[in-house]
């Protein structure tokens, strides 16, 4: 336990600074990010987090499975649509706006758009860390974080663009540059939240890691497919997300791959 919650501290607050310093990035910027920059910036984060959900979860979800005797793809196939349904649970029951969208999802509110954007960044913050909190969870039982290293560093990786995709359209709505940046930052804080949390459960949930796993890569990849995919791809001219995507994915996959 003492291991695994100082990794996964050290790990969730990493993703969360690098939040914190793609929003910084509008103390130097004051214009609107253009269309380019944020379709490469969203395909990017869509492309870690689909490898990221492969190797980091799913697949260590079945191979967990199977060493303990079990069907490995029952747990991986279940929990990921248990995944799928929370978050479009928490879509249609909390209101949120996405940022390529002026059109209100989830309940009618009369919150200000501000507080409507972040909800939308926060409510996707909290499936990666969870997924981060229970690879270290999953490394305290096999005695191995490099998974969950490379898990972390690729999250952060990705959270760095989208912190500043965050901030500068803020900035540029007529928010300060300080106000700006903490909202963008703020919108990291689930992440170490969520993934302590796990870890702190750790004892209760391992007969449950599979699925816990396979959770948080339904959850992951809705997201992915509902808010992050369309951002990059929308418009006319959609290579740059769709090689952000391709980007992501590669460096996630190696990533996984050379410290795992």
């Amino acid at each position: 336990m003492g291991n695994s919650l100082l990794y996964a501290t050290l790990g969730t607050l990493f993703t969360f600074l690098m939040t914190s310093a793609g929003a910084a990035v509008v103390f130097f910027f004051k214009g609107k990010p253009s269309e380019n920059m944020t379709r490469s910036f969203m395909g990017f984060a869509a492309g870690v987090m689909i490898a990221a959900s492969v190797w980091s979860l799913l697949i260590p979800a079945i191979d967990a499975e199977e060493a303990a005797g079990g069907i490995g793809w029952i747990p991986a196939a279940g929990g990921f649509l248990i995944g799928v349904a929370f978050l479009l649970l928490l879509d249609n029951i909390i209101p949120h706006l996405h940022r390529s969208s002026n059109e209100v999802e989830g309940p009618k509110t009369s919150l200000k758009r501000t507080t409507l954007l972040v909800l939308a960044v926060t409510l996707h913050n909290i499936p990666e860390g969870m997924a981060v909190g229970l690879a270290f969870a999953m490394g305290a039982q096999d005695g191995n974080f490099a998974p969950a290293i490379a898990l972390a560093i690729g999250m952060g990786i990705q959270n760095f663009p989208e912190g500043a995709a965050m901030s500068l359209p803020l900035r540029h709505e007529g928010n300060s540059a300080f106000k700006s940046f903490f909202i963008g930052s703020m919108t990291g804080i689930v992440e170490p939240i969520f993934g302590i949390s796990v870890v702190l459960l750790a004892n209760v949930i391992e007969p449950f890691m599979p699925w816990l796993l396979s959770f948080a890569a339904g959850a992951m990849i809705y997201v992915t497919v509902e808010e992050l995919i369309p951002e990059a791809t929308s418009g006319e001219h959609s290579h740059a997300g769709t090689l952000g995507v391709m980007l992501g994915f590669v460096i996630m996959m190696v990533l996984d791959v050379a410290l795992g």
